[in-house]
């Protein structure tokens, strides 16, 4: 069975400061038509700083969406046309204050398939040295550094909610540790 959908028209119905939301109308592998929205994103980065004694630089961060206060890894949205290795430089030093002597590139990852086209790049930053952080001006964060064998076992507690956060400590593990 042919499992694609051909998009047969689209209209933009919402240009914010970093998503943009359109309503598109497809036809169906079985050839009915059905209505998509999509939120266009333009994509981010995230890094998962180690340092040499097998912690990782972490920020709390108050979410809105949901009214809590997060543990994440530092992480940031694409600029128009920014590489996003010089983006995760970018962040690392912003958020926590970091330089990397080496990022290694981990993947990519699909945040929210249905509905959003949002493309999260990953990656391990090791050799850190320190300098001050500078968060952007609307951004208010705390940071914080957690051995990497805690950070997995708080996400296979639960208590680490944010899926990019999760997926990068996981596989860090997976990385530094092997099986």
């Amino acid at each position: 069975m042919e499992l694609y959908e051909k998009k047969l028209s689209s209209k933009q119905i919402f240009d914010g400061k970093i998503v943009k939301l359109f309503v598109d109308t497809v036809e169906l592998p079985n050839g009915q038509e059905a209505t998509r929205e999509i939120v266009r994103h333009p994509g981010a980065v995230c890094v998962i700083p180690i340092t040499e004694d097998g912690s990782v630089i972490m920020v709390k961060q108050f979410r809105y969406p949901f009214g809590e206060v997060l543990l994440e890894i530092p992480a940031g949205k694409l600029e128009p046309g920014e590489d996003p290795l010089e983006a995760v430089k970018r962040e690392l030093e912003e958020e926590s204050g970091a330089v990397a002597g080496k990022i290694t590139h981990l993947g990519e990852i699909y945040t929210t398939v249905a509905i959003f086209d949002e493309k999260i790049q990953l990656y391990i930053a090791t050799d850190l040295t320190f300098i001050n952080s500078h968060p952007d001006e609307d951004e208010f964060l705390e940071v914080t550094k957690i051995p990497l064998k805690t950070l997995v076992k708080m996400v296979m507690d639960g208590e680490i909610k944010d899926s990019k956060t999760q997926i990068a400590i996981l596989k860090a593990e997976k990385y530094f540790f092997g099986e």
